[in-house]
């Protein structure tokens, strides 16, 4: 199959592609950025530099396809310690941009990389955009088929702790305790994606995609074994001072405040209540696994 993939080759995108071309399939990637074109070509794939922002490349590139990838990448739209970013305009305007050139392309099946979260437009913080996307692509005619994925939080995420790790001897974050909760590696949503797109596709559909399930104090656990501090702890702050360190750190008020509502959704589990609704198999790459990367890197920065 011709199958366009954007978001460049970030952690998804690289093994996707990978996956798909050793597949026998014809694979497109777009990237902004005009210095990843060999990295995309050494993989088999076809490079296409354009944005996002740019309703006529993208209906270019998607002329022809049988399957477009569309994801929105939240570093492509802007830095986090930007106080001007307006995060819910932009993804907006992505959302409407790829809705757009999918209409003018032809284009009838998608398969769109949501997020955990995107099943309701309140309370889950600002994850509530992937909910806007998702409506947005849904007025799309009925012939358009979509498989819209949601994957729960990502294991990388936890590279995020490495600097209290250092600085402060324990991970602190605004909600914890012994409930176990979903986590997904980038490996087995690429894989979920690419068996999505081997399936028929019929209508509009929803997959969640997880790895592991497991409790904050279980990280710690887990990840403290892997870092040589067996005794490391996961502390848990107030809402308020959590959001007040995001602040003086110069964070957008914006993600701050989303990030503070999303984690009071995690704590009080409302976050995952559609997704053990809809629980699906859990992946192949466990906890322990990503727990030696995390290990190799910590033990390298200084």
């Amino acid at each position: 199959m011709n199958i366009v993939l954007t978001g460049s080759l970030g952690n998804i995108g690289k093994p996707l592609a990978i996956e798909l071309v050793q597949k026998g399939h014809s694979v497109t990637v777009i990237s902004s950025k005009a210095e990843k074109q060999k990295d995309i070509e050494a993989l088999g794939a076809k490079a296409a530099i354009g944005t996002m922002q740019d309703v006529d490349f993208l209906t270019k590139t998607f002329k022809g396809a049988d399957i477009v990838y569309l994801m929105e990448a939240w570093e492509g739209i802007g830095s986090i310690f930007d106080k001007d970013v307006d995060f819910v305009a932009a993804f907006n305007k992505i959302g409407n941009n790829y809705k757009q050139a999918i209409a003018q392309s032809g284009v009838l099946q998608v398969v769109h990389l949501s997020s955990i979260g995107a099943h309701t437009n309140t309370g889950t913080g600002s994850l509530f955009v992937h909910h806007t996307v998702e409506n947005i692509l849904k007025e799309l005619p009925e012939n358009v088929s979509i498989k819209f994925m949601r994957p729960v939080g990502f294991f990388n995420n936890i590279f995020r702790y490495m600097q209290t790790i250092k600085t402060k001897g324990k991970i602190i974050q605004s909600y914890g305790g012994d409930k176990k909760e979903p986590w997904v590696s980038p490996l087995d949503i690429a894989a979920a994606i690419t068996e999505e797109m081997e399936n028929p596709f019929n209508g509009r559909s929803v997959r969640y995609v997880a790895s592991d399930e497991v409790s904050p104090n279980e990280i710690a656990k887990i990840i403290g074994a892997a870092i040589g501090k067996p005794d490391l702890e996961w502390s848990v702050i107030s809402d308020d001072e959590t959001l007040q360190g995001m602040l003086s750190a110069d964070v957008n008020e914006w993600i701050a405040n989303g990030f503070v509502k999303m984690q009071a959704a995690q704590r009080d589990g409302s976050l995952y209540a559609d997704y053990y609704m809809n629980k699906p198999t859990l992946g192949k790459v466990k906890l322990v696994d990503f727990a030696k990367e995390f290990a190799k890197i910590y033990n390298q920065s200084n």
